[in-house]
């Protein structure tokens, strides 16, 4: 269920924060939500993971049919048996 959220942010940072949102074209609404779940979910960090890797972390949405496991098998099996 989703609910309305009122924030009070500084215009200038909202509207540097829309014309991001709009040019990954994503809502605002959509990158505040999926950052309010990075930091409020416990995850694993893996120490090796550059900070580059981590600001990427929330950035991409995989179609609900995608299936990782396969999809890694398939790379890997394309890699190491041709």
């Amino acid at each position: 269920m989703n609910t309305k959220l009122t924030l009070t942010i500084e215009q200038s940072i909202i509207e540097r924060a829309k014309s991001y949102a709009k040019g990954k074209g994503r809502s605002l609404s959509d990158i505040i939500e999926n950052y309010l779940k990075a930091i409020t979910t416990e995850q694993r960090i893996v120490e090796d993971t550059s900070p580059l890797v981590n600001s990427l972390r929330g950035s991409f949405k995989s179609p609900e049919s995608f299936d990782y496991k396969k999809e890694l098998s398939k790379g890997l099996s394309e890699k190491y048996m041709a």
